[in-house]
C-alpha cells in the first residue's frame, strides 16, 4: 500500500512548531534525571528528554539543555559547567511525581531533591548526590559542551560509575531485567511511556538473510 507524506521545510517553521513535530515523533524518549551541585555544594535536580548514550566505547551520554528566558544557563548546566560533573538517573513509574517536580522551573536557591523529597547519597567519584530510588544511575564527567545557539547546550559527558539496582541486574553476565526496570519515556504534550510492551528480532547474518532468500526462491 502506497503512503503518502506531507513534507514540512524546518526553516519555514518556527521553533515552536518543528518543537512540536520533532517531540511527537521521536518517540519515546528517555528521559535523564540529572543531579548536580554548584562550587559552593548547593545540590541541583532537574529532569531532561532531550537525552540518550552516543556511545559505549568510551560510554559518552549527551544532555539537550535549554537555556533560561534571558540567555543564561539553568542551574543544571551552569554546574555542570562550573564543576565537570553530573549524575544520571532512570526515572521508573514509582519516581514519576518526584521526577515532576524536579522539572519545574524553581528560583536557583530552591532544593528540588528536598521538595520532592528524594533521598540520596554521595556520590562517589562525582560530588553529585545520587536518588537512591533510581533503578539506576550514571556518575559522568563533562567531556565536551556543544554550543548549538544562544538558548541552547549539549552536554557529552563520559560515565565513570554505573549503579543499577541489585534486583534488576544479572552482574555475572551484564544482563538487566528491562521489564523490571520499568523506565520511563517522554512522548509529545503530557503523554508518558511505559517501556511494557516489548517484542524481540534477532538480526540474521548478511550469509542467513541470502541463504533463506534463496531457499524461499
Amino acid at each position: 500500500m502506497t503512503m503518502t507524506s506531507h513534507a514540512f521545510d524546518f526553516a519555514d517553521l518556527t521553533p515552536k512548531e518543528r518543537y512540536k513535530l520533532l517531540i511527537g515523533t521521536v518517540i519515546p524518549r528517555p528521559i535523564a534525571l540529572i543531579t548536580t551541585v554548584a562550587e559552593d555544594g548547593t545540590p541541583n535536580a532537574g529532569s531532561f528528554s532531550f537525552f540518550n548514550i552516543l556511545t559505549h566505547d568510551p560510554a559518552i551520554m549527551a544532555v539537550g539543555i535549554e537555556h533560561k528566558p534571558d540567555g543564561t544557563p539553568k542551574d543544571t548546566a551552569a554546574n555542570i559547567l562550573a564543576t565537570g560533573e553530573f549524575t544520571v538517573h532512570i526515572s521508573d513509574h514509582a519516581l514519576v511525581d518526584q521526577m515532576e517536580i524536579c522539572s519545574i522551573k524553581f528560583p536557583e536557591d530552591v532544593d528540588e531533591l528536598t521538595l520532592a523529597g528524594l533521598e540520596t547519597v554521595p556520590g562517589e567519584v562525582v560530588r553529585c548526590p545520587r536518588i537512591t530510588a533510581a533503578p539506576a544511575a550514571f556518575e559522568c564527567h563533562l567531556t565536551q559542551t556543544v554550543p548549538v545557539s544562544p538558548a541552547r547546550t549539549i552536554v557529552l559527558g563520559e560515565v565513570k560509575r554505573m549503579f543499577v539496582r541489585e534486583t534488576l541486574v544479572d552482574v555475572e553476565n551484564h544482563y538487566v531485567d528491562q521489564i523490571g526496570i520499568d523506565a520511563v519515556g517522554r512522548l509529545g504534550g503530557h503523554l508518558y511511556a511505559r517501556q511494557l510492551d516489548q517484542f524481540e528480532r534477532v538480526t540474521p547474518t548478511a550469509e542467513a538473510f541470502m541463504a533463506d532468500l534463496e531457499a524461499k526462491g
